[in-house]
C-alpha cells in the first residue's frame, strides 16, 4: 500500500529544511526547530502539516521577513529541497510575506524548482492584482521551465488544492502569459498551460473556445496536443465549438449496438458493456459515455476513433468501476448508461446499482 502523502511531511523533511536555513544563517536555531516542528504531526492531515511547520518556522526566523526571505533564499542552495522539505518555506512566504511583494515573489521564483510556489502565490495575486501579475509575467520569459511553469499554474482560475482568487476566474487577464507560453519547449509547462485554459472553459466556454482557435490558426509546433488537452472538459459536454477543434462534426455518428453483460451490477463491481458505433462520414468520432442517477450525471472517456470512409463501424468494450472511494459516494439504485457520439446521446440502457453482497470484501 503506497504511503499516504500527509506523512511526506515528518521529522527528515523538517530536518532537510533545517539543515538548509541553518547553513543559511548561523544563528537559525536548527533543533529547536526540529524539535518543535516534528512535534504533533502524527494527529495532522498534509495541508495542516505544512501549516504547523510553516508556524514553527515563523518563530525562528528573523523577525523582519527581508531578512528572513534572505535566509530562505539562501538555504535552497545549500541543500536537496523538495516539495515534502521546501513546501512549508512556500508556505511561511505566503503568509508573512504578502505585505512585501518584491521580496516575497523574488523567494518564491527562487523555491519553486525544488518546491513548487503555486499555492503561496495566490494572496500575492488578492492583495496586489496588477503589480503580481506583472511580476508573473515576466517569469513567463524566464529560462528556468519552473518558473514559467508558476506563472501559468499560479494564475490558474481553479487551482486545485488553491485558493480561491475572484479576478482570476474572468475571462482575460492572464491571457498574455498563456499566449507566451502556449508553444513553450517544456511540455511541463504546456501541460500547464493546457489545463489553465481548461479551467477558463468551465466557467468561459465561448472565450476558451476562441482563444483555442486562435491558437490553432497562429500554427506552432505543440498547438495541437495543447488544444487536444485544453477542451476536454468541453468535450466532456459535447460543446460544438470544441468538437470542431478536434476535428468532430457535432452530432454525426450513430450506436448500431449497446450490450450490457448484465443489468444489475452490486456496488464495488463493475458494469460491462460493449458498443459498436457507426461513423456517418470520414473524419473525427469522439466518443464518451455517461452515468445518470437522479440528481447526478458523470461522462466518462470512452475513446476517439477515426473513420476513413461513410458507414465505418467500430466495437468497444468497457468495464466501469464502481468501487467506493472517498471522495465520492455511490448509493443503490437505477442507473442509466448513455452513449455520447460527437457531443450527442445516441443510445441508452437502464441498469440498476445493488447493494454489495455481505460477504464481499474490500478490494485490496
Amino acid at each position: 500500500m503506497a504511503q499516504p502523502l500527509k506523512e511526506l511531511i515528518n521529522r527528515g523533511s523538517v530536518a532537510t529544511l533545517a539543515d538548509g536555513l541553518a547553513a543559511a544563517g548561523r544563528a537559525f536555531p536548527r533543533d529547536r526547530f526540529v524539535r518543535e516542528a516534528a512535534a504533533g504531526l502524527d494527529g495532522l492531515e498534509l495541508k495542516d502539516r505544512v501549516r504547523h511547520v510553516a508556524g514553527v518556522l515563523a518563530t525562528v526566523l528573523p523577525e523582519r521577513f527581508p531578512e528572513a526571505a534572505r535566509v530562505i533564499r539562501e538555504a535552497a542552495g545549500r541543500v536537496r529541497l523538495d516539495l515534502w522539505s521546501g513546501w512549508p518555506a512556500t508556505e511561511y512566504v505566503g503568509v508573512h510575506g504578502v505585505g512585501h511583494l518584491a521580496e516575497g515573489m523574488e523567494t518564491l521564483a527562487v523555491l519553486t524548482p525544488y518546491a513548487t510556489g503555486e499555492f503561496a502565490v495566490r494572496p500575492f495575486l488578492e492583495r496586489h492584482r496588477e503589480d503580481a501579475l506583472a511580476i508573473m509575467t515576466g517569469w513567463a520569459r524566464s529560462e528556468d521551465e519552473h518558473v514559467r511553469r508558476l506563472a501559468s499554474e499560479g494564475t490558474r482560475p481553479r487551482l486545485p488544492w488553491g485558493a480561491r482568487v475572484r479576478w482570476l476566474m474572468e475571462p482575460g487577464p492572464t491571457l498574455p502569459i498563456l499566449d507566451l507560453l502556449r508553444d513553450d519547449p517544456s511540455e511541463y509547462v504546456r501541460r500547464s498551460v493546457a489545463n489553465h485554459v481548461n479551467d477558463l472553459a468551465k466557467d468561459h466556454p465561448e472565450f476558451a473556445v476562441e482563444v483555442l482557435r486562435r491558437w490553432r490558426e497562429e500554427g506552432g509546433r505543440h498547438v495541437d496536443a495543447v488544444v487536444r488537452r485544453a477542451v476536454r472538459g468541453l468535450l466532456r459536454a459535447g460543446h460544438p465549438g470544441a468538437l470542431a477543434l478536434v476535428g468532430a462534426a457535432p452530432g454525426v455518428g450513430a450506436v448500431e449496438d449497446l450490450v450490457l453483460e448484465s443489468d444489475r451490477v452490486a456496488v464495488g463491481e463493475r458494469l460491462r458493456f460493449t458498443v459498436t458505433i457507426s461513423a456517418e462520414e470520414p473524419g473525427p468520432v469522439v466518443l464518451r459515455y455517461a452515468v445518470r442517477r437522479d440528481g447526478s450525471r458523470r461522462v466518462f472517456h470512452l475513446g476517439e476513433r477515426v473513420a476513413g470512409r461513410p458507414g465505418e463501424t467500430f466495437t468497444i468494450t468497457k468495464a466501469h468501476s464502481f468501487r467506493p472511494v472517498t471522495t465520492r459516494v455511490e448509493p443503490p439504485g437505477a442507473r442509466l448508461l448513455e452513449i455520447v457520439v460527437n457531443g450527442t446521446v445516441r443510445a441508452t440502457a437502464p441498469f440498476e446499482l445493488v447493494p454489495a453482497p455481505e460477504h464481499a470484501t474490500s478490494p485490496s
